[in-house]
């Protein structure tokens, strides 16, 4: 699989699988750490989430600007996965949330989130920048696709174990002090600690029931069994944070030690600059102006596949602790499923295209991409007559049911399995080629800025996101499920239509 590649791709892969898994150990666990922890409602903490991850690929357009500004990208990178450290510092400091320092905390928290996405958006596009520029020489310039894929292999390498840091943390840290995990109990300690004698009565019912599950002794009054239950199960999550940081260390590590190897994008452009005449400097630019028009097409498609498969950490996460059996897996670790996926499926889906490009019938960047937004949607049809058959009510009304009544509705573990089986078939159609398309089209001289504006369509397809949890909560939870597949085969549509432009583009 690595064969006819350059030497500088496992290097940056490498360090790009670091900084990743210290991003998916907390990614795996934020909207529901966010409501554990300072007692938020889904809607709220997914809304911060949306903005979290949405800066995250705004700022990359910063961070590309930046190091095509300063024709600085590996200074730019190390400064990135420094900055990023300090957020998973504060992080990673167990603070119990009471009714007089939330605000404050709160905000310290966002402020860390904050520290997070500006380190990644400097460090993100630019070392994509980087690797888009190992295969500008024509040695290798064929293997493009499948050099991009090898790197996100890399990155889901990271994702596969970070989703069982937190869980694993949190449980060890609750055992410890003599109680048990269950997913339904902070909601029930926020709201009872908030309200306490206008609780619902069944509320009460459950809150005792569940307590005594988890460790609570009939000595220790309800109140305070549910403050020492919070701070334990949200300490453990923080300790979590303390393998980010670690994670971040080795990344920043690797980049410095081998950074030597890897290409200056702006560098190679001086060089070549010098060459053109005046004449080929007018060709080019028309030539530039119409990729920058290719390349805002797939961009705008990209939104509507993000918006679509980020629904992971928001309303995925929320289906998975509500409607499926967490008694023996934390909702948090089905989040591994998605890399899990992608590291298994990459060499087929490599080894699909390459066997097709020997027959004489290679499929291009764009079509590849229209095809993943179809599969896209077959995750989301699959979810909707799952849903509708299941009889499923909307997040809410589930969450009001008795315990009995829910334990009638709970799901096997294969509907998850099987939702990110499709999006990871997707995900590899459309997420490693469009970083593939964009360093293809991009100009030299802005590989950064370029790779910052794919980041970008991300951004704005995950300020969506809290639609997802928004509809999850209101109406029939076919009715959330239905939308992303109408978002999907729209796209995939408008795609298609496009097609033959692209190729012509492109070529």
């Amino acid at each position: 699989m690595f064969k006819n590649h350059p030497k500088g791709l496992i290097p940056a892969a490498l360090s790009n699988m670091g900084e990743r898994f210290g991003y998916y150990i907390m990614n795996a666990v934020l909207v529901l750490f966010l409501c554990s922890k300072f007692g938020l409602n889904e809607e709220t903490s997914t809304l911060i989430y949306s903005f979290f991850y949405a800066g995250i690929y705004v700022l990359s357009l910063v961070g590309g600007y930046i190091a095509d500004k300063t024709q600085n990208y590996k200074g730019t990178i190390i400064s990135g996965l420094m900055v990023m450290t300090m957020g998973y510092v504060v992080l990673s400091v167990p603070i119990l949330a009471t009714s007089g320092n939330t605000t404050w905390l709160l905000t310290l928290t966002c402020f860390a989130l904050f520290l997070i996405a500006f380190g990644n958006g400097l460090f993100k596009g630019n070392l994509q920048a980087i690797v888009g520029q190992l295969y500008d020489n024509p040695k290798y310039s064929s293997q493009r696709d499948s050099g991009f894929q090898i790197f996100y292999v890399f990155i889901n390498i990271g994702g596969v174990a970070a989703p069982f840091v937190a869980p694993m943390l949190r449980s060890w840290w609750l055992n410890v002090n003599g109680m048990s995990y269950n997913a339904s109990f902070p909601a029930m300690c926020h709201e009872y600690l908030s309200v306490t004698d206008s609780m619902a009565e069944e509320n009460i019912n459950n809150l005792y029931a569940l307590a005594t599950q988890v460790g609570h002794q009939s000595s220790e009054q309800i109140a305070d069994f549910c403050s020492r239950y919070l701070d334990v199960f949200n300490t453990g999550i923080h300790y979590s944070f303390i393998a980010s940081v670690a994670a971040m260390l080795i990344s920043l590590a690797i980049f410095i030690f081998t950074k030597n190897g890897l290409p200056n994008p702006a560098r190679k452009e001086e060089v070549v600059e010098s060459k053109y005449t005046a004449e080929e400097k007018a060709a080019m630019a028309t030539e530039i102006k119409q990729r920058m028009y290719a390349l805002f097409a797939v961009l705008g498609i990209a939104i509507f596949f993000w918006f679509s498969f980020h629904q992971n950490g928001t309303s995925m996460s929320l289906f998975a602790r509500d409607f499926v059996d967490t008694s023996t897996i934390a909702p948090e670790i089905w989040q591994a499923v998605n890399p899990f996926f992608v590291i298994f499926l990459t060499p087929l889906i490599i080894i699909l295209f390459s066997t097709l490009s020997k027959a004489g019938k290679e499929i291009s960047t764009p079509r590849k991409i229209a095809i993943g937004m179809g599969l896209a949607g077959i995750a989301y049809l699959f979810m909707t007559l799952y849903s509708l058959y299941m009889g499923y009510p909307s997040g809410t009304e589930f969450r009001s049911m008795s315990e009995a009544a829910k334990a009638g509705l709970l799901s096997g573990p294969w509907v998850l399995i099987l939702y990110y089986f499709f999006m990871t078939v997707a995900e590899l159609f459309i997420s490693p080629l469009g970083l593939s398309f964009v360093s293809k089209v991009a100009p030299k001289h802005m590989q950064g800025l370029c790779q910052g504006l794919w980041l970008g369509a991300t951004a704005v397809g995950n300020l969506l996101l809290w639609i997802g949890p928004l509809i999850y909560n209101k109406a029939p939870i076919w009715v959330a499920w239905a939308v992303f597949l109408a978002v999907c085969l729209v796209s995939m549509g408008i795609m298609f239509g496009m097609v033959k432009w692209l190729e012509r583009v492109t070529k």
